[in-house]
């Protein structure tokens, strides 16, 4: 390959903190665990390159079950609190271990319409976003993003399945997003959990 193609491809690299240069020695390999995966990382992934996972990903550990709405999903999905909701869980791990734990809360009526949203088993045909989309005819247009940091919860290292002497002041990333559809509706609220140790990280084009 050419000089600048090599050139580019390290740069690539230590950007995404992979490997680093050694000044008058050349280029050493990084392993150290990448940065968390968001739902909303994972759907901007699969848009650009039809993969939603990232480098070296896989999930695991699918579970579904209809249950009452807790107030901060209820005020985030726009029903009543206790109101029957999906709840998908799933973690996704690389060869460091578990990336983030994700939960996708979804409205009932959509588990109607798509019976496997509320199967505790990894979906087929495409994500809950897509499957919901073309079950409705109305596309995703809308999508509100946060961030936020907290400490540790005995919650938290359950989900995560860390042991449960890890220290209670160990810092988390919490992600959510919420997503909309064309008609204003919104179709799902998931939360992102990232397991210690992993960093937020993002990646934009910048236009002059």
């Amino acid at each position: 390959m050419s000089t600048a193609t090599a050139e580019k491809a390290l740069r690539k690299l230590r950007n995404d903190g992979l490997v680093r240069g050694i000044h008058g020695i050349g280029t050493e390999v990084l392993d150290r665990p990448g940065p968390m995966s968001s739902g909303s990382q994972r759907q901007d992934r699969g848009r650009r390159t039809g993969s939603s996972w990232g480098s070296g990903e896989r999930s695991d550990s699918h579970q579904a079950a209809v249950v009452p709405a807790p107030a901060d999903v209820a005020q985030a999905l726009d029903i009543e609190p206790g109101s029957e909701v999906i709840r998908r869980r799933r973690v996704y791990r690389d060869r460091h271990g578990i990336v983030a734990h994700s939960t996708s809360w979804i409205p009932a009526r959509y588990g109607k319409l798509i019976p496997q949203l509320a199967m505790s088993e990894r979906l087929t045909g495409g994500t809950s976003l897509q499957l919901i989309a073309q079950a409705t005819g109305r596309p995703i247009t809308h999508r509100i993003d946060s961030a936020s940091a907290r400490l540790l919860t005995a919650e938290d290292a359950q989900l995560l399945e860390l042991d449960p002497r890890t220290p209670p002041d160990e810092p988390v990333v919490v992600m959510t997003a919420k997503f909309i559809d064309s008609e204003g509706s919104i179709v799902e609220y998931g939360v992102d959990l990232g397991a210690p140790g992993r960093t937020w990280r993002t990646e934009s084009e910048v236009f002059q």
